[in-house]
């Protein structure tokens, strides 16, 4: 039996970024596939309860920052902990990951990059001209993928994603379901790696 790990993000947590390459790295290693729903997280929040980071406390928001440091020293990536465009509009890119993997294209790959972009770079994801050169460094045509992610189409799947999010119990990023179990935040991957590994 094929194993498939869904895999629903937001192209902009700090928190998918420190997991998204681990998680490949897992998959490879136990012969899964993934595959990944770049979803809308506002509106998972508003129906789940959760708080944009503005909006949380003091106390939450600290916190939140000491544990992106430690995280980001013990896997050794580089991170800028404030990036200069956080938060940006998230639909151009999710658009853009949505109709790349309706062409069939490698979007672990494409997302990985967007994250980088972010995280790492410094550059803003919510302009289609950084997106086209994102996907135009991994051989994609980056403008038909940013006409594609404006589609009605694009904005409909995103709808369907953010709905099977939720009926899985998605709450927050980055969540990985396998086998109808959901692994919340990328601190849980090790034990959707255990569960992987005892089929």
């Amino acid at each position: 039996m094929t194993k498939r790990i869904d895999y629903f993000l937001s192209l902009q947590s700090p928190w998918t970024y420190l997991g998204h390459d681990r998680l490949q790295s897992i998959a490879d290693r136990h012969d899964a596939k993934i595959k990944l729903y770049p979803v809308d997280f506002a509106r998972i929040f508003s129906e789940t309860g959760g708080l944009p980071l503005p909006q949380r406390a003091p106390a939450r928001r600290a916190y939140r920052m000491a544990e992106l440091r430690r995280w980001r020293d013990f896997l050794e990536l580089p991170m800028v902990l404030e990036p200069k465009f956080f938060p940006t509009a998230p639909q151009p890119a999710t658009g853009m990951v949505i109709a790349a993997r309706a062409a069939g294209h490698d979007t672990m790959a494409l997302a990985g990059a967007i994250l980088r972009a972010v995280w790492s770079q410094e550059q803003d994801t919510g302009d289609p001209n950084v997106l086209t050169a994102i996907a135009a460094g991994l051989g994609l045509d980056g403008e038909a993928l940013i006409s594609q992610s404006a589609m009605a189409k694009a904005t409909a799947q995103l709808n369907d994603d953010t709905d099977q999010a939720l009926t899985a119990g998605v709450f927050g990023a980055p969540s990985y379901v396998y086998r109808g179990e959901l692994y919340w935040g990328q601190d849980r991957l090790d034990f959707l790696d255990r569960a992987l590994a005892r089929e």
